[in-house]
């Protein structure tokens, strides 16, 4: 059974540029990841 909604790639996309941007702030990867809604490992993933 699967967990959680999957997303569009075009929204993945978005939700990518979004951590960069978080990231050339300054934050750290579980800051934005957090930020979008996702887990540290899945924003590897």
């Amino acid at each position: 059974m699967p967990r959680g909604k999957r997303e569009q790639a075009d929204q993945i996309i978005l939700k990518l540029r979004e951590t960069e941007q978080e990231l050339s702030r300054g934050k750290t990867v579980p800051e934005a990841a957090k930020k979008i809604g996702v887990t540290e490992q899945t924003y590897y993933r």
